[in-house]
């Protein structure tokens, strides 16, 4: 990654305390991110299209997306971005509470590139999205933005 610029972050969860836990994981990482929130799959497709109050939106870098959203699910959030040939390539974690194989499957199946259970332990919430920080900002090789189709 660039590490001119800061990293752009779109956490699309609905759960304040999961939307806090994961600030301060990012601010802990002391990585060079903006984290942007939105609270329904709704306003995360508006934040992608810059819609709305959204219209000077970034890009993000990365998408973290709950499945279980009010408005629309994650599910379909996750459906649309890989069906947009202007948002595909942006990766897309699923970061949620659900176990449940069918979930798991699902999320692949619509192209998620990663599936993360949210530990209910606070340091371990914590470490996990450190992880999902580290390895999607540092290992990973992302296009700049100017190099995006």
């Amino acid at each position: 990654m660039n590490d001119m610029r800061p990293i752009e972050v779109l956490l699309v969860e609905d759960d304040a305390g999961d939307v806090l836990l994961t600030r301060e994981a990012f601010e802990l990482n002391k990585v060079k991110n903006r984290l942007h929130v939105v609270n329904d799959g709704e306003q995360a497709m508006a934040f992608l299209r810059r819609e709305g109050e959204y219209a000077d939106a970034p890009r993000p870098d990365m998408i973290l997306l709950d499945l279980n959203l009010p408005r629309k699910d994650g599910r379909e959030v996750l459906a649309e971005v890989k069906a947009d040939p202007g948002l595909r390539s942006i990766p897309v974690v699923v970061l949620t509470t659900s176990e449940a194989e069918e979930d798991i499957v699902r999320s692949y199946h619509l192209h998620a590139n990663a599936y993360v259970s949210k530990p209910v332990d606070f340091d371990q919430f914590i470490r996990v999205v450190r992880q999902i920080d580290d390895f999607f900002v540092t290992v990973v090789k992302l296009p700049s933005t100017s190099n995006r189709f």
